[in-house]
């Protein structure tokens, strides 16, 4: 369509705003396939900065910025406020597409657009990046990258302030605020904000996966999944640290990596000064400021700030493993899952302490570490004040607070308040130990004994006492042994006045007053004041025996037992009496000799208000009441109240004699 001399003039501006960019691209020819040598210079509208190939392209494109009042259509009376709008409008009117691709017979309203097309066939991309050599079919893709290195955004919400570098973005971003959902999925009715989302949404439908691995010919849904699992086959790092000799496959990463060695963080959150090593992070972290979640899912509506949780998210859903180990071939939903994975095989420890270079091989655990350095616990409880050292410990701690059971087992319908007890409980009925050592074979049902069981094999005991050096397994061992240093007690009884150095210990002894059980077994039913002896009894049935002497390889179901027995080996007696200094190797067999100072009985029989000194003797004597005999001789089926009746009684079968020492 020619531009009329009158319009052309009305709105033609001077040579002077007629800038010419130093951006130069290869041309298209006038087939609008052939590719020529030649450069042209790209002209640029003052009025919205839009790059154009042609003088002429200009000032057609300016027609766009005219406020002429004949923008109503003729057929049906529309009306637009732009006149390339009306024009756009008029192909509606028109029912023959006039333009046809000679190879694939589709056609177009626009020769632009053909030509564009025509270069799906050739593979041809005439339009190049001077900055990054990246190739284009079409001019308008080479601008709208051209604005990646200008960092120019032209298009601005009305609504929010919000900037964009492309039209069609900000378009797509009015929708959050309009609420509008315009393409919608004919199978569920589930409506979408972007037309591509409903594409991939509809795959969930139609079970297609068009994204096939060249390699392995593996199938995936999402092209994101595929560009995930080609980097399982991509084996070549050529690209190596000079520091550490660590090598990578892409450039970028070693870049990334390199910080880690010169602590720099380049990039720096304009709210709170925090600084980051990476771009990626940085804009994770501006999330946590703006509260914003635009990843949603198209399953259950579930959002998410990054993009990257929303597909590991998805995989729940699709049951999808994409990453696979090289060593073992076990696969994993995500690609942290499958890194963290490979050190077990690798033996790396890559998060090293500052304070007293201690390395560890996840960087959460070197986190959880260097607080017991900085005695640092940002996390704090707004009910009762107390302090977390991690985020997720506060949201569990909440639940105590509100009562909370959101997580129901669908076997058994039993309510928990935490994922990972729900799942530790499903256990129970799969009989699933997901848990396996490498050095040993060894299986665990729950991660915690599976951690135990691995420091048997490395000696690794990440918290240490800053008063006497002493180093735990656990951080609650640790915790209860710097009461050792402290002597002090702050949790007193309310019934009795007994102080306890933990709120654990003492909600334990309150079960004395309370009689209360509230841990049952699922097996056979029996409950528990405290969950510790729950644990301990559940082996009882699962016959599981996680503790490992390391001088016998005898194995123990509980962690004390094994001390205990270890005491064996090295003739190690702790526990003194302050009365006689007489030494034993169990508390309980101190407990025991001390009430032969103290002549004290508080085992009283309700029957006839017989005390004695031990538990044992009282439960002897209460066969006495009910004449239950328990002990049945394997010779002659004589039955007898208590063990040693029957262990006497044993050695008239065996005519051994037990004299005086």
């Amino acid at each position: 369509m020619d531009l009329p001399a009158s319009v052309g003039d009305s709105i033609a501006p001077s040579n002077d705003s007629l800038q010419v960019s130093e951006i130069s691209v290869k041309g298209l020819g006038d087939k609008g396939y052939s590719i020529t040598g030649t450069t042209e210079k790209l002209r640029k509208c003052d009025v919205c900065g839009l790059l154009l190939s042609s003088k002429q392209k200009l000032l057609k494109h300016l027609q766009i910025h005219s406020t002429e009042q004949n923008s109503v259509c003729e057929e049906c009376g529309k009306t637009f406020s732009e006149r390339g709008k009306l024009l756009q409008h008029l192909h509606v009117h028109k029912s023959v597409k006039t333009y046809i691709c000679d190879v694939c017979g589709k056609s177009f309203k626009y020769l632009d657009i053909l030509k564009a097309h025509f270069l799906t066939h050739t593979s041809a991309k005439p339009y190049a990046c001077d900055v990054c050599s990246k190739n284009f079919t079409r001019l308008t893709s080479l601008v709208n990258h051209l604005r990646i290195h200008t960092d120019e955004k032209p298009y601005c919400c009305e609504v929010c302030y919000k900037e964009f570098s492309l039209k069609s973005s900000l378009k797509r971003h009015y929708r959050i605020h309009t609420k509008e959902r315009p393409y919608v999925c004919e199978i569920c009715g589930k409506a979408f904000i972007q037309r591509n989302k409903m594409i991939e949404h509809l795959r969930v439908h139609t079970k297609e996966k068009p994204y096939s691995c060249d390699v392995c010919s593996k199938a995936f849904s999402d092209k994101s999944y595929l560009k995930n699992h080609s980097q399982v086959h991509a084996k070549e790092k050529i690209f190596q640290c000079n520091i550490c000799n660590k090598t990578f496959s892409l450039k970028l990463n070693l870049e990334t990596h390199l910080r880690t060695h010169t602590k720099e963080k380049p990039f720096a959150c304009d709210f709170c000064t925090k600084a980051f090593s990476q771009k990626k992070n940085l804009q994770r972290h501006l999330l946590t400021h703006t509260k914003e979640k635009p990843f949603a899912c198209d399953l259950c509506n579930k959002t998410f700030s990054q993009k990257s949780h929303l597909l590991a998210h998805i995989r729940t859903h699709t049951k999808e493993k994409p990453f696979a180990c090289d060593f073992c071939y076990k696969a994993f939903s995500q690609k942290p899952h499958l890194e963290v994975h490979l050190r077990m095989h690798t033996k790396e420890k890559p998060f090293a302490c500052d304070f007293c270079t201690k390395t560890f091989s996840l960087q959460q655990n070197l986190k959880t570490h260097l607080r017991t350095h900085i005695k640092e616990k940002p996390f704090a409880c707004d009910f009762c004040c107390k302090r977390f050292t991690q985020m997720v410990h506060l949201k569990t701690h909440l639940r105590i607070h509100s009562k909370e059971k959101p997580f129901s087992c669908n076997v058994c319908n039993k309510v928990f308040s935490q994922e990972t007890i729900l799942t530790r409980h499903l256990r129970i009925h799969t009989k699933d130990k997901p848990f396996a050592c490498d050095v040993c074979n060894k299986t665990f049902s729950e991660e915690e004994n599976f951690k135990i069981h691995l420091w048997t094999h490395t000696k690794e005991k990440p918290f240490a006492c800053d008063l006497c050096n002493q180093e735990f397994y656990k951080p609650s061992s640790l915790k209860r042994h710097l009461y050792s240093h402290s002597k002090e007690k702050p949790f007193a009884c309310e019934f009795c006045e007994k102080a306890f150095c933990q709120r654990w210990d003492l909600k334990k002894h309150l079960y004395t007053h309370t009689k209360e059980k509230p841990f049952p077994c699922d097996f056979c039913g029996k409950s528990f004041s405290a969950k510790p002896n729950l644990i301990r009894h559940l082996r009882i049935h699962t016959k599981e025996k996680p503790f490992v002497c390391e001088f016998c390889n005898k194995a123990f179901s509980d962690q004390q037992n094994l001390k205990t027995h270890i005491w064996i080996h090295t003739e190690e007696k702790p526990f003194a009496c302050d009365f006689c200094h007489k030494a034993f190797s169990q508390n309980t067999t101190l407990k025991r000799h001390l009430l032969t100072h103290t002549k004290e009985k508080p085992f009283t029989c309700d029957v006839c208000n017989k005390a004695f000194a031990l538990k044992s003797r009282l439960k002897s004597h209460l066969l006495t009441h009910t004449n239950e005999k328990p002990f049945v001789c394997d010779f002659c089926n004589k039955a007898f109240a208590q063990k040693s009746t029957l262990n006497k009684h044993m050695c008239t079968h065996t005519k051994k004699v037990f004299t005086c020492l």
